[in-house]
């Protein structure tokens, strides 16, 4: 069971203005002495929301996931440096490729395209009639670190039985925007001397997700030819504003230490001295006519169920062909857990959606 208190700030008009987290920041962790028992909520004059919910684990899930959600997690603050974090994702990343590949077998190998470093991760058979596609992915990782170059392109190489080209593209804050869409811009034009663009698809989970839409306005501003579909897996298309959700979820949903959302560095490391509404960094106020079919997946406690689901939309006034996948109660990129059905099931869907639409 989770116990969450939160807060949001709206405006007299109704529109979001500020977000609050009421909880306490203290150091100390929250335990079952401390933590409210009952539901309540009060709307102060500003209209700040004071909200407790005790929220049981729901039965809607696999009993996988239960067991997962259920999993008790300290929300007591923990500093971390970036040297730290960078080690402890690679590490991660490591050992969850690994069983990434235990269940899904591919072939990797390193390679570079027009200097930008990628893994190339292909099916261990490649049909005759997929020889001429290709996936690209951008990985997740915040921007600043590397949490999917393997577990979000080895599910999918193996169930497309698609070569899929994962794009190690520069970090911030020592590469702030634009170096990620120039070198994620860069791999594709460099495929596009081998493929067609309606064999080609380019997807991404969390920052990837944000950088597939990103990439994507950059290559209409170029001129150049877009890609047969786009996968956006929980992702944001505008830097001004923060969505709703982000308030509400840690990146663990419930679990775990949040900090109140600050307008102001809104990934400030990221953005650097970027206008926030610019178009390519903010795919919200960009220009997206035209723009190939695309699917959405994100999750209930997703921090950023609300920058997926907003963007959605923004497709779908555009005219594009957007579809739109929510998972029950789990929280961000839990696909990443190979173990989970509810991954099995992501996995499949997005597999699914790429072979369907590429070629065609």
């Amino acid at each position: 069971m989770a116990i969450v208190s939160i807060g949001y700030q709206m405006s007299r008009s109704g529109i979001l203005a500020a977000l609050c987290l009421t909880v306490s920041v203290a150091a100390a962790q929250t335990t079952a002495q401390t933590a409210p028992q009952t539901d309540s909520s009060y709307i102060d004059p500003s209209g700040t929301a004071h909200i407790t919910r005790v929220i049981p684990v729901p039965k809607t899930i696999s009993p996988e996931a239960q067991k997962k959600l259920a999993q008790p997690v300290s929300d007591a603050v923990k500093p971390q440096t970036l040297a730290e974090r960078r080690s402890g994702t690679d590490a991660w990343q490591a050992r969850a490729g690994e069983a990434s590949k235990a269940v899904y077998p591919v072939n990797i190998s390193d390679s570079a395209f027009a200097g930008v470093p990628v893994r190339i991760v292909t099916p261990l058979t490649i049909p005759p009639a997929n020889s001429n596609l290709v996936l690209i992915c951008v990985h997740g990782g915040g921007f600043n670190s590397d949490s999917g170059s393997l577990t979000e392109s080895i599910p999918i190489a193996n169930l497309t039985q698609m070569k899929v080209v994962s794009v190690l593209y520069r970090l911030a804050p020592e590469h702030p925007f634009p170096a990620a869409v120039d070198d994620t811009v860069a791999v594709y034009k460099e495929l596009l001397k081998s493929y067609m663009p309606k064999n080609m698809a380019l997807y991404g989970t969390s920052a990837g997700a944000i950088l597939t839409a990103q990439t994507t306005v950059r290559l209409k501003q170029l001129g150049l030819p877009l890609p047969g579909a786009l996968g956006i897996f929980s992702g944001l298309g505008d830097f001004s504003r923060y969505g709703d959700s982000w308030a509400m979820y840690a990146l663990n949903g419930l679990s775990g230490h949040l900090d109140p959302p600050n307008p102001d560095t809104h990934d400030s490391e990221y953005v650097g001295t970027t206008n926030p509404k610019d178009p390519v960094l903010s795919p919200a106020f960009a220009d997206v006519k035209g723009f190939p079919p695309t699917l959405f997946i994100t999750s209930g406690r997703d921090l950023l169920l609300s920058g997926t689901t907003i963007l959605h939309r923004k497709f779908l006034e555009s005219g594009v062909d957007a579809d739109l996948v929510v998972f029950e109660a789990l929280p961000h990129a839990f696909w990443n857990d190979v173990s989970l059905p509810e991954s099995r099931e992501a996995y499949q869907i997005m597999a699914g959606f790429f072979d369907s639409r590429l070629g065609r």
